[in-house]
């Protein structure tokens, strides 16, 4: 099945929304994504319902497990059945954290990986490894996280810079992420927007967040994002150009036509910048995945 590139805004393919989505997919919806962990080998009825929507619609593959920071081998196995799972499906692009969450077993959490020199090399060398098994190139995400590790030897827009020059990948820009981490260590979001190489910037997140404290804010992907957050994509989108971009809600799910309101403004701000970086339909703002261009 020849692969669809997303273009506009999309929305996370939750089972909870499968329902209203059969019935109609709003027209603000230009692409789904899918975890890949959630979706591989499912057989029987739900499985079935997977395939109309990935015929008629671009998806993107958003991982969750593979630990590319991680101590353990990398997963080898979930490559392989990913890309499978994606050629199967016609899906371009797959993301994945750069993070680990695994240890001997899965640890159910993204945790962050000390912002080393040392690191830079172990981390770029899974992902040139994941891009070989997969045959396209991957897009890291920047992840939030909570504590800085006391070995640190440069920040954590130098390290991502370092890891994506090292790796020759991708960067999946999650908006949210940048805002949340800003506010628990104090950075300024804008700068770290602008640090970030506009070239390699082929997908974008927005999410809402928690605010514990005032200093303290946790990606939970559970509420409405916010206006300082949606600032920053603005700000994200004159930097690197408005590539596909994504929705996400993991808890407390609100009815599909509550979540368009958000989808739609998504696609609003990325209409207003068309005059100045225009993406056309099917192009990851004309960037390169891999030997095609998506």
């Amino acid at each position: 099945m020849d692969p669809l590139s997303p273009h506009g805004a999309g929305l996370g393919l939750r089972r909870e929304l499968l329902d209203a989505l059969e019935a109609r997919v709003p027209s603000a919806i230009d692409f789904f994504e899918i975890s890949p962990e959630n979706w591989i080998d499912m057989g029987g009825a739900l499985g079935r319902r997977l395939r109309p929507f990935t015929e008629r619609y671009p998806f993107v593959c958003h991982g969750l497990s593979l630990s590319l920071g991680g101590p353990a081998a990398l997963d080898e196995i979930l490559l392989r059945k990913t890309k499978t799972f994606m050629d199967a499906h016609g899906i371009a692009l797959f993301t994945e954290h750069l993070s680990y969450c695994s240890d001997g077993g899965h640890l159910y959490d993204l945790l962050p990986i000390p912002f080393t020199a040392e690191a830079v090399t172990y981390v770029a060398a899974r992902i040139r490894r994941a891009q070989d098994i997969l045959e396209r190139k991957i897009a890291i995400e920047n992840a939030s996280f909570y504590v800085m590790a006391d070995i640190a030897e440069m920040d954590e827009a130098s390290f991502i810079n370092a890891v994506l020059e090292e790796a020759d990948c991708l960067l999946h820009l999650d908006v949210n992420n940048v805002y949340v981490n800003s506010v628990n260590h104090q950075f300024d979001a804008s700068a770290f927007i602008r640090a970030m190489p506009a070239q390699r910037v082929v997908y974008m997140h927005m999410a809402g967040h928690d605010q514990e404290a005032p200093d303290l804010l946790v990606d939970t992907h559970g509420t409405d994002v916010i206006e300082p957050v949606w600032a920053l994509l603005d700000e994200a989108y004159r930097h690197a150009g408005t590539v596909p971009t994504l929705l996400e809600r993991d808890f407390n799910i609100p009815p599909l036509d509550q979540l368009v309101g958000e989808v739609e403004r998504i696609a609003a701000l990325q209409r207003s910048h068309q005059p100045e970086k225009s993406v056309g339909h099917g192009e990851l703002g004309g960037k390169t995945i891999g030997r095609r261009k998506y």
